[in-house]
Formats: C-alpha cells, sequence, structure tokens
C-alpha cells in the first residue's frame, strides 16, 4: 500500500493544478489527499566529519520500514493536527517539520497526521511526515531536503540506500526483506543534544570515539541520556541478542522476531516490523 500512496498523491496534485490554472472548481478527490509516510532504520552510521557550516557529515546504510505514519491532508484551509498513540508532547508549532515542508514548496494545506511513528525515537518520524509532504508536491531537490533534516531526502527516496553528505547523497542498494523488532523505551532523546554530545567527546570530529558498534552516535546518546545504557543491557538479556540503536536514539533494534520480548519488556513498546 505504501508504494502506491505517493504516485497517486502526485496524480491528484497535478490534477488540481491544471483546473486551478483553468479555473475549474476543484473536486473533493482533489481538496482532500492521504499520504503514507513511512518510518526509516538506520542500519550501521559512521560520522565523517563535521561542515563549516555545522552540518555534520555521515556515511550511513538506511532501509524504509513498513512502520508509517498516516497524513491526511485538507488543501481548502491549513493547519496540523496530531493524533494517535505517539502524539507524546508533540508540538505543531510553525518549527513542525511538516510546516516548514509547505513553506518550502509554497503550498498551503490542514494536514492531520496519524503518528504510528514513535517520537524522538530515532525512527525518523517527523523526516518521513515532511517528505511526505515534499513527494506531494512534487518536490525533488535533495540538497534542500537535508537541509531542512537530515533525514528527510532518504525519506523521499525511500527502499535501501548508501546515504552520505549531510543526508542528500543517496545511493541506491539492492533491496532486503527481514523482520525488524523495535524496542522504545518510555523516554525520548534529542538529536541535536546527541550531536551536541557526540562534538565534544570528538572536538568536532578532530579525534575518534571509541566503541564497538555500528552507530558512532551511541556513545553520545548514552551521554545525553545514561538510562540508554540500562536499556541496552535489559534488551540483551531479554532477548539473548545485543540490540542495536537506531540513529541518535531512543529506540534499540533487534534482527528477527521475538514473541515473548513484549511481556519480557512490559515498560517499553516493542514493536514488530519488516524492511521494505
Amino acid at each position: 500500500m505504501r508504494n502506491r500512496h505517493p504516485p497517486l498523491a502526485r496524480h491528484d496534485q497535478h490534477r488540481s493544478q491544471h483546473r486551478s490554472q483553468n479555473h475549474e472548481p476543484l473536486t473533493m478527490s482533489d481538496q482532500i489527499v492521504s499520504l503514507i509516510a513511512p518510518a526509516k532504520l538506520t542500519l550501521a552510521l559512521r560520522v565523517a566529519g563535521i561542515r563549516a557550516d555545522g552540518f555534520h557529515l555521515i556515511d550511513a546504510e538506511m532501509v524504509t520500514l513498513d512502520l508509517a505514519d498516516e497524513l491526511v491532508l485538507d488543501t481548502t484551509r491549513s493547519g496540523l493536527e496530531i493524533v494517535g498513540k505517539f502524539t507524546d508532547d508533540l508540538e505543531n508549532s510553525s518549527d513542525n517539520l511538516v510546516l516548514r515542508a509547505l513553506r518550502l514548496v509554497n503550498r498551503q494545506a490542514h494536514v492531520t497526521i496519524t503518528k504510528n511513528i514513535p517520537s524522538g525515537g530515532g525512527l525518523g518520524g517527523g523526516s518521513a511526515d515532511a517528505a511526505a509532504i515534499l513527494r506531494w508536491a512534487g518536490f525533488t531537490d535533495l540538497v534542500s531536503a537535508a537541509k531542512l533534516g537530515a533525514d528527510i531526502a532518504f525519506c523521499m527516496v525511500g527502499g535501501r540506500a548508501r546515504v552520505s553528505g549531510i543526508g542528500e547523497v543517496i545511493n541506491p542498494l539492492k533491496k532486503i526483506s527481514q523482520k525488524i523488532t523495535l524496542v522504545v523505551p518510555p523516554f525520548r532523546v534529542s538529536t541535536p543534544a546527541v550531536y551536541r554530545a557526540y562534538d565534544e567527546l570528538t572536538d568536532f570530529c578532530k579525534k575518534p570515539i571509541m566503541h564497538s558498534g555500528v552507530n558512532d552516535l551511541e556513545p553520545a546518546a548514552i551521554k545525553v541520556e545514561p538510562r540508554l545504557a540500562e536499556w541496552k543491557k535489559k534488551i540483551a538479556n531479554a532477548a539473548g541478542d545485543e540490540p542495536t540503536l537506531a540513529g541518535s536514539g531512543s529506540t534499540w533494534w533487534l534482527n528477527g522476531e521475538f514473541d515473548d520480548l513484549a511481556a519480557k519488556l512490559a515498560d517499553a513498546t516493542v514493536l514488530t516490523t519488516q524492511t521494505n
């Protein structure tokens, strides 16, 4: 279903533009548009440096997941409403990525987001939502998208890819299908705070950071939120396998499906999904 929605949305948008230019009335199908915004998972992440403008250079492998937010756009009005199980304390202020994406493409819509992707978990939920808006508007400038949010360019392309630069260089890789178990602790982690901690630990990327995993941000994320280290041990004990931090956290992920993990980690949100 996810692969069909972006093309349908673009088709509706182009048809709407044509009618508007010819002063034809919009139909309800033009006014109300449904979009799907799949989550992303960072399988591996290296921080390759930092630019003079403060943007970090990355070398990462990312995949799209079946887990997705749902967006409904009403082009007759403006505004933002966030509903669903993972709304937490999300703000619908002007800084919200969806509203910033609308401003970038100079479009107006009232957007209702059903949050199925945990927020503040390193799964790119906000970036996925913004990418859905950009796809709908026919926007293809990955450089500008990455400046809006580092994961947005990948979320616009989707699939599986090696991602570099500040997130705007997308090199597609052969898709793989694998089950993924996500464990979301009962707290959020700020991505900007994690990158600031990374800069402190590495003297702004001048010295290496020592760790045994595939995610350079893990030590910085644990510095920002020490409870992450406790959860890593807790998950490893419950699953019998060591988890990997998703992006800047707070989500930990495991390869495969673990049927009894939710019962063992009752204070966390455990989700089973797969790469798309």
